[in-house]
C-alpha cells in the first residue's frame, strides 16, 4: 500500500473558541487562543498505521503539512512536494493553493489535472487527508479526473461528508485493509450563514473513497418532531432551578426545541448555558463553559442524525475538560435514532472516548427513553 499524507494543520482550530469553523477565521482563531487540533489527529492516525501496516509507503508534503509527524510515527516517508520551496511556514499560513497541489502531487497530475510524465512519484494508492469538509472538497477538487481515492481523517468543526473515518484510528483500519472503492458525496456548507444558524450543505463533489463499516454516512439536517420530548427534559431542567446545577445545553435542533420550552431563543449551532432559571452563558466557548461550571453539572446533548455522534462533530466546545466535570444526559428523537445503529464519540482524549463506550439511556421521549451503545 502506498499512501499520500496531507495534513490540513489549522482545519478544526475554530471549534473550541466558538468561531464553528476555520474557513476565513484562522487569524481570530489564533486571536482567541485556539490551539492546532489536526497534528494531534494525524499521529495517532499514523501510530496505528505504523502498528497494522508497518510496511506502508508513505508518500508526505514538506513541513507543516505532514513530513515530520509521519516520521515521528517510525515511518520513512518520501516528501514527493513542498509546496513552500524550502521554507516551513507558520501552519496559518497555509492555504486551500497548497493542499490542491500535495493531493495533485500524490496523484501523479499537473497543474491541469493532466497525468504528469513517469518520472513523477504519483499515484499513490490512497490519498489520507486531515481536516474537514472544507479540505474534503479542496483534495476532491484536486482528485477530479483521477482515480485514486480518498480518505478523511475528521479534524474539522463539521463533518457533513462521507468521506471521513469515525476517528483517527479507524482511518488507518481502513486504509490498512480496504479492497474496494465506492463514489461518495463530498458536502460543504456556507461558514457565515451557518454561524448565524442555517445549515445550507452543498455538494462540492463526489470522490472514490474506501468501502469499510468504520466510514460515516452523510450527516442528516432534519428529524421528527421533538416536541414531547422538549417538555419532558424542559421540565426536569426546571424542577432543578434554585439548586445551583449548572446545565450545558448543546446546539442543534433537538436540544434547541428544549431551550424553546425554557423560553429563551437558541443559539441553534451553539453552546448554551442554563442555572437557576436564567441563560448563564450564549453561543459559550470552551472557556467560558470551564469558567461557568459548578459543583453539580449536566450535559444535554443529542447526537447526529445520520452518523449518531454525540460529542466530536460539531461541539467541539464541549470538550474533554467539559465533559470530566459534567453527567451526561443524551435526548434524540426516535426517527433519528432508528437511522443509527450506534453512537460515537471523538472527543480528541482516547482515554475519555473508551470511559464514555458502553451502554447508555437516551431520552426519546417526554418520558420514555431507549437503551443505546457508545461505540
Amino acid at each position: 500500500m502506498h499512501v499520500g499524507i496531507a495534513v490540513n494543520p489549522v482545519a478544526g482550530m475554530g471549534g473550541r473558541v466558538g468561531l464553528k469553523g476555520t474557513d476565513g477565521k484562522v487569524a481570530e482563531a489564533v486571536e482567541r487562543g485556539a490551539e492546532p487540533r489536526a497534528p494531534d489527529r494525524a499521529k495517532r492516525t499514523l501510530d496505528r498505521l505504523a502498528a497494522v501496516a508497518p510496511e506502508t509507503r508513505v508518500s508526505v508534503a514538506g513541513d507543516p503539512m505532514g513530513e515530520s509527524i509521519a516520521r515521528e510515527a517510525s515511518f520513512d516517508p518520501v516528501r514527493v512536494v513542498d509546496p513552500f520551496d524550502g521554507a516551513t511556514p507558520d501552519p496559518t499560513e497555509t492555504t486551500a493553493t497548497h493542499t490542491a497541489a500535495v493531493v495533485r502531487a500524490f496523484a501523479g497530475l499537473d497543474e491541469s489535472g493532466s497525468e504528469s510524465g513517469p518520472d513523477d512519484a504519483g499515484p499513490v494508492d490512497l490519498v489520507l487527508f486531515v481536516g474537514g469538509d472544507g479540505t474534503a472538497a479542496d483534495v476532491a477538487g484536486a482528485l477530479e479526473g483521477s482515480d485514486v481515492p480518498m480518505l478523511g481523517v475528521p479534524a474539522g468543526v463539521k463533518v457533513y461528508s462521507s468521506v471521513f473515518a469515525v476517528s483517527p484510528e479507524d482511518a488507518a483500519e481502513v486504509a490498512a485493509s480496504f479492497s474496494r472503492t465506492e463514489r461518495r458525496e463530498v458536502m460543504d456548507i456556507d461558514e457565515d450563514a451557518y454561524r448565524e444558524g442555517e445549515v445550507h450543505p452543498e455538494l462540492r463533489g463526489v470522490a472514490h473513497v474506501p468501502v469499510a463499516d468504520d466510514l460515516q454516512s452523510s450527516k442528516q439536517t432534519a428529524s421528527g418532531t421533538v416536541e414531547s420530548l422538549a417538555e419532558g427534559v424542559a421540565a426536569d431542567i426546571r424542577e432543578r432551578d434554585g439548586e445551583g446545577v449548572t446545565f450545558v445545553l448543546g446546539p442543534g435542533s433537538t436540544v434547541g426545541a428544549i431551550k424553546d420550552e425554557l423560553g429563551f431563543e437558541p443559539s441553534p449551532i451553539g453552546v448554551d448555558l442554563w442555572r437557576d432559571g436564567e441563560v448563564i452563558a450564549r453561543d459559550a466557548t470552551e472557556a467560558e463553559i470551564l469558567g461557568a461550571l459548578g459543583e453539580e453539572n449536566v450535559i444535554v446533548v443529542s447526537p447526529i442524525g445520520g452518523q449518531g455522534f454525540v460529542f466530536g462533530r460539531g461541539n467541539p466546545q464541549i470538550s474533554p475538560a467539559v465533559i470530566r466535570r459534567c453527567d451526561l444526559r443524551i435526548v434524540a428523537s426516535r426517527a433519528k435514532l432508528d437511522d443509527v445503529r450506534a453512537l460515537h464519540v471523538d472527543t480528541d482524549d482516547p482515554d475519555l472516548d473508551a470511559e464514555l463506550a458502553g451502554w447508555v439511556r437516551v431520552r426519546v421521549g417526554k418520558f420514555e427513553t431507549r437503551m443505546m451503545r457508545i461505540v
